[in-house]
């Protein structure tokens, strides 16, 4: 299914991480009716919100990157929050797309949410073949329902919802929190700042922490009063602040061994492979079957959903057998450990100090490394390499700084 460059495109999340940069792709491609709001503007767990808001825009494609994320501290300590904030964003937006008639959905998963032990590189088909890694097992859940809703109304109504799945990703307008964000802009910002302490450079650590206020929690508060910190504080009070985190004078702490290996990807290519998707990529084509459902043999759609009522519910076609596991891996098929990572980003910011890990805190997955065979069969390979795109963010994220 072709889209023109006068469909309308709903990109929910469009300030963060992801959205920003497939925004910024489609936009350089030629698609200029695109449609964002923020979470002021539109609550995505208000089901009555996001119902109203299809009701007026009525976009001809979504593509639903808003999630609530965090790196393994943030999945430890909250994991009702994030069940069930991803859960009733990605039902209320699914939901609705298909109520009115949205003709092309395109879900941001992430390769996190396979499991622990799958064989590397993973494939597609090792998904929910294996318990998940346990510090991030609530996100994985819910994001393996939202695709599952993908593929699972693709069977039985015909539509042509699409999950992509990037591995771990790094770019502009990232999220710096020293606890909820990725691990690379956590990492970056952490070996900043103790760079900054070594230098005594209060008036760029003051920027730094007036850009991106730490907000206490409960165990920092029992160190440093209740109240964000900010560059307004004390020195001394940030100083207590960013040690609660591992950072000090010329040294960082990061969790885990550092020994881990990861796949990282840059943002903007991430971007890219999931609008050539959108635009050139059909449910059909990846499943090998191009009448999947019963409504393309005439089964009509608009009935209620009642489970005494069958008429009108479309229906999936069992006898084509068992159709699952149909995202498509987005990633470089390369990785490196948390440690190299590190020694990149050191090297990225001139940090001449020292970098220590901390076995005593939980390392995550073992090894997380994808298979993109699928997606090079479709017509897509990454441009940037790590080394370059560590230097990119690092570039990106002082600039930052100097904007409101």
């Amino acid at each position: 299914m072709t889209l023109d460059k006068d469909s309308k495109i709903y990109i929910a999340g469009h300030r963060g991480l992801v959205g920003s940069a497939i925004w910024n792709n489609l936009l350089s491609r030629g698609y200029n009716n695109l449609i964002g709001r923020t979470h002021k503007e539109l609550d995505l767990t208000n089901q009555i919100a996001v119902k109203e808001f299809f009701d007026k825009e009525r976009p001809d494609a979504v593509v639903l990157a808003a999630a609530f994320v965090g790196g393994i501290m943030a999945n430890s300590l909250y994991r009702a929050d994030f069940i069930m904030q991803n859960m009733m964003m990605q039902c209320n937006v699914i939901g609705q797309a298909y109520a009115h008639g949205v003709k092309k959905l395109l879900f941001l998963g992430s390769t996190c949410i396979y499991p622990k032990m799958a064989p590397q590189p993973m494939k597609e088909d090792s998904l929910l073949t294996s318990p998940l890694e346990y510090t991030n097992e609530e996100y994985a859940i819910a994001k393996i329902a939202g695709l599952k809703m993908c593929e699972s109304y693709n069977l039985q109504y015909g539509t042509n919802y699409i999950a992509v799945m990037p591995t771990n990703l790094y770019g502009p307008n990232d999220n710096f929190h020293l606890e909820n964000s990725h691990v690379m802009p956590a990492m970056m910002r952490k070996i900043y700042l103790a760079k900054l302490i070594h230098g005594d450079n209060w008036d760029a650590i003051r920027t730094d922490m007036n850009k991106r206020p730490i907000n206490p929690d409960d165990k920092l508060q029992n160190l440093i009063g209740k109240g964000n910190v900010d560059g307004k504080n004390t020195k001394e009070r940030i100083l207590k602040a960013l040690e609660f985190y591992g950072i000090s004078d010329n040294k960082v702490v990061l969790w885990g061994t550092g020994s881990p290996l990861r796949e990282f990807l840059w943002s903007e290519d991430m971007a890219d492979a999931s609008v050539h998707v959108l635009l050139n990529v059909d449910f059909s084509q990846i499943i090998g079957i191009e009448k999947y459902s019963s409504v393309f043999y005439g089964a009509k759609s608009d009935g209620s959903v009642d489970r005494n009522n069958s008429e009108g519910r479309g229906g999936a076609i069992p006898s084509l057998g068992e159709i699952r596991n149909c995202p498509i891996n987005v990633g470089t098929g390369k990785e490196l450990t948390i440690r190299e990572l590190s020694q990149l980003v050191a090297k990225a910011v001139g940090f001449e100090g020292t970098i220590e890990f901390d076995a005593s805190k939980p390392d995550g997955t073992p090894r997380k490394l994808i298979d993109v065979s699928k997606l090079h069969s479709l017509g897509w390979t990454h441009k940037v390499e790590i080394e370059d795109g560590v230097t990119r963010l690092f570039n990106w994220y002082r600039e930052s700084l100097s904007t409101e």
